[in-house]
């Protein structure tokens, strides 16, 4: 059920439009210019071709990018007092 002016379905409409705007930038945005690796840069064992098809650029094997998602990123904390999520109650 739409407001106002707007048509029925329009909201949903907006949304789904702006989720598949930003898939698509995140697709760019994952696919480099340059061809994947055909063996890993930490190990030197092959890559899969499903993985370097699936993954444009990928440098690291399945296990070494499991290794290296498993490792901790030590980010900044976030400063919630003057958000103003954190003021609606």
């Amino acid at each position: 059920m739409a407001g106002g002016w707007a048509r029925d379905g329009a909201v949903n409409e907006q949304i789904e439009a702006s989720i598949a705007e930003e898939l698509e930038r995140m697709h760019v945005a994952r696919a480099p210019d340059r061809e994947s690796r055909e063996t890993c840069a930490e190990c030197e064992e092959a890559i899969p071709e499903a993985r370097r098809w699936a993954l444009p650029g990928v440098m690291l094997c399945i296990d070494c990018q499991r290794e290296r998602d498993a490792l901790p990123v030590h980010r900044g904390g976030i400063n919630r007092r003057g958000s103003k999520d954190s003021q609606l109650k």
